[in-house]
């Protein structure tokens, strides 16, 4: 072991919407006239999500006006709910700011500068000498590679605390009069939120207690696709961040995603049968289905992530640190038991991290 997860806290903003109230909402106020409703509706309902929360209240987007000022309730709103998921998952952990010796922090819905994790430390407590790691541009499956990333820092300090924070606005980033495919469809795709883990190296003492909602890390992969920059991304013009999303992710996944992860696999001498449980990222339901045809799994394989895309929508790299803090409440895997964490993003990528559960098979 050089690595183990103490705690998994997700949060969501106050305002949460039924599918409906949003699809009314997005072709009344930011698409009106230039898209049929039908056709909204129609792309909404695909995309298997029921409710999604939202930073503010839904008649607030159509007066926010410009980049600049949707990025002002980025920081202000990001600072809170950040700072929320951190300090909740410490006291989770039993432990407080002041021990935490290294933050990393992921997003991809935002600016700041400072970083969020710098404003969140003044906030609540961290000290003036934690190490600081900010994420920026990885978007979905930066919430994997920060799990990943704690792993790496942990290996060298193994006595340390490592926090993960993710915060993720998406809503803020909508485009008004954008007709676009990749708009509609992240008009009804994505959601608002955030998450924080709490990780330990293996000499630490709390590494020492086991318990089943406390896995190891044993080990990442990163994997980069060759000439896939415009599948997924953003594209900055004057009304900020304009979505990037193609319609091939799905088939890259076929394509790539079970020879990587068998790979992965027999690298640590494991198998796809070795493997009890999968933490997914919910990227949609294309991507859910292919990624089932590519691990050679059934839906109820990746019925954690389901549910999650079904209640609160896909929160960019937040998203998969919700399902993980969902798997251990409320699937805690077999004893002893490996799982696998996988998520894709921006570039076109994919991040693996291999777990395992506490205690003996």
């Amino acid at each position: 072991m050089s690595m183990r997860v103490l705690s998994v806290r997700g949060v969501l903003p106050e305002h949460r919407h039924r599918q409906e109230e949003i699809t009314e909402s997005f072709a009344t106020t930011l698409v009106e006239g230039t898209l049929e409703r039908g056709v909204v509706e129609r792309f909404h309902r695909n995309v298997c999500v029921e409710t999604r929360h939202s930073v503010l209240p839904l008649e607030s987007y159509a007066r926010l006006g410009d980049f600049g000022r949707a990025n002002d309730v980025f920081i202000r709103a990001g600072v809170e709910l950040g700072g929320r998921a951190v300090v909740d998952a410490l006291k989770d952990a039993g432990l407080t700011p002041s021990d935490v010796d290294y933050i990393v922090s992921c997003t991809v819905t935002g600016l700041a500068v400072p970083t969020l994790e710098a404003r969140v430390a003044a906030q609540i407590g961290l000290r003036p000498d934690v190490v600081r790691l900010p994420l920026v541009g990885l978007g979905c499956v930066a919430g994997a590679a920060g799990i990943a990333r704690l792993h790496d820092l942990l290996r060298g300090r193994p006595d340390g605390v490592a926090v993960l924070m993710s915060v993720e606005l998406c809503s803020l980033t909508l485009q008004r009069e954008d007709t676009s495919l990749a708009n509609l469809v992240a008009s009804g795709l994505f959601g608002d939120g955030a998450a924080a883990v709490v990780a330990v190296g293996a000499e630490h003492p709390l590494a020492r207690f086991e318990h089943p909602a406390r896995p190891e890390v044993l080990a990442s992969r990163s994997r980069l696709y060759p000439d896939t920059e415009r599948t997924m991304g953003w594209d900055v013009g004057p009304g900020g961040f304009r979505i990037v999303l193609d319609s091939s992710i799905p088939d890259l996944v076929r394509r790539y995603v079970g020879d990587d992860v068998r790979g992965f696999l027999a690298d640590h001498h494991l198998s796809d049968d070795d493997l009890g449980w999968y933490v997914a990222h919910p990227g949609g339901p294309k991507v859910l289905e292919a990624l089932q045809e590519a691990l050679e799994v059934e839906r109820d394989a990746l019925a954690v992530t389901w549910d999650s895309l079904r209640r609160i929508g896909n929160l960019s790299s937040a998203s998969v640190l919700h399902v993980l803090a969902d798997t251990l409440a409320d699937r805690p895997p077999p004893p002893g038991s490996h799982g696998l964490m996988l998520a894709m993003g921006p570039g076109f990528c994919c991040e693996l991290v291999l777990l395992r559960a506490p205690g003996e098979r």
